[in-house]
């Protein structure tokens, strides 16, 4: 199913200067391998002297490590919009407290146990603002089971996380863009999951991948044929005239 820019007005004077992309199940395959080809077409968009901006769930030692290794300057949204990085030579920007989510884990984990199963925790130590752990029990019992916390959950599809409200990509992503001296519209958003929605909302345009959550498809302005990374590839050449001056 296919999509078209939001309007014929905004076809007309688009130009857009950076690319925002989630990781995990938009450049990568349904297991989390990375997708060669949506790193060829990253580094192409650089050379051309586009602006990326790498966007998960995933803590900071992750993504200065991925953001390495694809070869991005370390501009980066984590744990979901928790953290902000612009570019390896500045501090990492909390945009939450992380006291919040870690008293609703404990409670969680506490109330787990007493039933003999045990919360596998991912990367614990290195979050800051939000925590995560495998989806190996129900969101909707997690939700219930914390609900008297000021906390949020969110099942990403590869993990659930506990954040404090008004904490999300789409947030973070504004803060990001305003330190680079661009606004959202100059990007193209591309995504699969639930959390990237305020992404595609504020971009100039959004790209849903094949396999992405019906709620993320609904906002996007074209849903690819492929999925994973193959769609991450096709959506941003649908686009990539609009990377160049008009």
């Amino acid at each position: 199913m296919r999509l078209h820019i939001r309007n014929r007005q905004m076809e007309r004077s688009l130009r857009l200067r950076g690319l925002v992309t989630d990781i995990d199940g938009t450049i990568t395959d349904q297991k989390r391998r990375i997708h060669t080809g949506a790193i060829d077409l990253i580094r192409e968009l650089m050379d051309e002297g586009i602006f990326v901006i790498l966007a998960s769930g995933n803590t900071s030692c992750f993504m200065d490590a991925v953001s390495k290794m694809i070869g991005t300057p370390g501009t980066y949204i984590g744990e979901n919009g928790g953290i902000i990085r612009n570019g390896y030579s500045r501090d990492i920007v909390l945009l939450g407290d992380g006291v919040a989510p870690r008293n609703a884990l404990k409670t969680l984990v506490d109330a787990y146990r007493t039933r003999g199963i045990e919360i596998e925790h991912y990367s614990l130590p290195y979050r800051f603002v939000d925590v995560a752990f495998a989806r190996t029990v129900p969101p909707g019992e997690v939700r219930e089971i914390v609900r008297d916390h000021p906390v949020e959950v969110l099942d990403t599809g590869f993990a659930i996380h506990i954040h404090p409200p008004g904490v999300n990509k789409g947030i973070a992503f504004s803060q990001l863009a305003g330190l680079m001296g661009l606004k959202t519209r100059d990007f193209l958003a591309v995504g699969d999951a639930e959390n990237d929605i305020e992404l595609l909302r504020r971009a100039g345009v959004g790209v849903a991948v094949a396999n992405a959550h019906p709620d993320l498809a609904r906002t996007a302005d074209l849903i690819t044929q492929r999925e994973y990374g193959e769609g991450f590839v096709e959506g941003v050449k649908e686009y990539l005239s609009y990377f160049l001056e008009r």
